[in-house]
């Protein structure tokens, strides 16, 4: 897959003013906010910070537009299953939905997305103040895709817009790390040996290293997939126009080993049960030292009042294996698409446009929670700066890791058939019997998965 590297130079630029809602100007009358007052829109979102900071301002919304919202929030465990359901019943509701770049993959083939770049180009349509080319080329680009089983994101419609991404880095406890007597690792086999040192630094139940171990998708796409990439491993290549796994090969080999070992040796006791939620809940808790996930999942953990080890919490970048010199984060954003079956997409697109525009996400950035912002203007803010800066090494990681994060994984729509055979396989490797070597279960899960997608042919 070709990679599509970020490169994210945080600098001083002009301050924004606080989120006031948009203005039209008088001259500008091609654009009026009202055309479509007296509609009402459904709205379907994860439960999320990003979500929280447009619900906190949907009432200005409706005020300036006239379109009033009707909403639902749903567990992250059940969203995408309640979400599957909703559009393949191809009933137009909900007219937006939350969603992320892997979805993209399987909903925009089944024709479920609406395609944006005609109203973003459409001046009537699209308010002047809109300014796209503020995003951030490598997140606005990781939501375009041209539908072709195994090429690359970047090219093609754009099929939904940004509410905030994430990189995977490390966070750890500073505190338990001082009392330890140990810094924090910069080295794969420094994490291995912290993370065993801290196997029940507090007690029975406490463990170094919080990472995530469901048999779903959501395993695989943080800190797995970031060290597989680092370690330079790779999930498909083409050839002779077809997909052909590689999670067979000695690098995928190698790291796999490598990860069930430090799970097993100083991973969470029950970790086959941990999603997002609960490696959060131990990192703020104090019952894991360190947790290597999404950077804003740390970040919400040391907030001041969010959790008992708020303040203690300091970010890292990504442990190297031996031989490797950069650290390659895979990239998640959460992102808003538009139903195609929507009776109301014009109406959509102006819900759509007003949360993801520059005033709003200074908002969201700042006074939101929404850490990791997908504007460039936002992000060399100083306000922006100034409150994320706060948390120990945020912006000094964030700024490492980002300049080579992309999506390691090969665009293809059996996505996450694939990322479900390859957290089972993941499983089954650390907590039963069921293969005698990690290459006999990788050899297998490969095989597994080229049938899955024999029937894929790229152009």
């Amino acid at each position: 897959m070709k990679k599509k590297a970020l490169s994210i130079i945080l600098s001083t630029a002009m301050v924004l003013s606080a989120f006031a809602g948009f203005t039209v100007n008088a001259e500008e009358a091609s654009f009026d906010w009202k055309a479509y007052e007296g509609t009402t829109l459904n709205v379907m979102f994860n439960e999320h910070t990003y979500a929280q900071a447009i619900i906190n301002k949907l009432p200005e919304f409706e005020e300036l537009t006239g379109i009033k919202v009707e909403y639902s929030t749903t567990p992250e465990s059940n969203y995408f299953d309640k979400l599957n359901t909703a559009l393949s019943s191809r009933s137009g509701q909900p007219d937006i939905f939350m969603t992320g770049a892997y979805q993209t993959w399987e909903y925009a083939p089944a024709g479920y997305m609406e395609p944006l770049d005609a109203y973003i180009e459409d001046a009537t349509k699209t308010s002047p103040d809109y300014n796209y080319d503020d995003f951030i080329p490598g997140i606005i680009n990781a939501l375009r895709w041209d539908l072709v089983p195994g090429h690359a994101v970047g090219e093609g419609e754009l099929w939904a817009l940004p509410m905030g991404w994430e990189i995977n880095t490390l966070t750890y406890n500073k505190k338990i790390f001082e009392e330890a007597g140990l810094t924090p690792p910069t080295t794969t086999q420094e994490l291995y040996d912290d993370a065993v040192a801290l196997k029940e630094f507090g007690g029975s139940g406490t463990y170094g290293l919080a990472v995530r171990g469901l048999r779903d998708w959501g395993t695989i796409h943080p800190a797995y997939m970031s060290l597989f990439a680092t370690w330079g491993a790779k999930d498909f290549e083409i050839e002779d126009g077809k997909l052909v796994s590689k999670l067979d090969s000695p690098e995928a080999i190698e790291m796999t080993e490598y990860w069930v070992k430090l799970i097993k040796d100083g991973g969470a006791p029950q970790w086959s049960t941990y999603g997002w939620e609960l490696c959060g809940a131990d990192l703020g808790a104090g019952k894991a030292a360190m947790m290597w996930d999404a950077d804003r999942g740390g970040y919400t953990q040391n907030v001041e009042g969010a959790s008992a080890e708020a303040g203690n919490l300091a970010f890292s970048g990504i442990p190297l294996p031996e031989g490797k010199d950069t650290q390659l984060s895979n990239l998640w954003t959460w992102a808003m698409g538009m139903n195609a079956d929507s009776a109301n997409k014009d109406a959509a697109w102006y819900f759509l446009q007003y949360f993801t525009s520059p005033e709003f996400m200074l908002y969201s950035g700042t006074e939101g929670a929404c850490t990791d912002t997908p504007r460039t203007s936002v992000m060399e803010s100083d306000e922006y700066k100034e409150i994320v800066g706060q948390a120990e090494g945020y912006l000094e990681s964030f700024e490492t890791v980002s300049a080579n994060a992309s999506i390691f994984f090969t665009p293809q729509p059996y996505f996450f058939e694939c990322t479900t055979m390859w957290a089972e396989t993941l499983q089954d490797l650390v907590v039963t019997d069921n293969y005698a070597s990690v290459e006999e279960a990788m050899q297998e899960l490969a095989a597994n998965i080229n049938m899955v997608v024999e029937d894929l042919e790229v152009e």
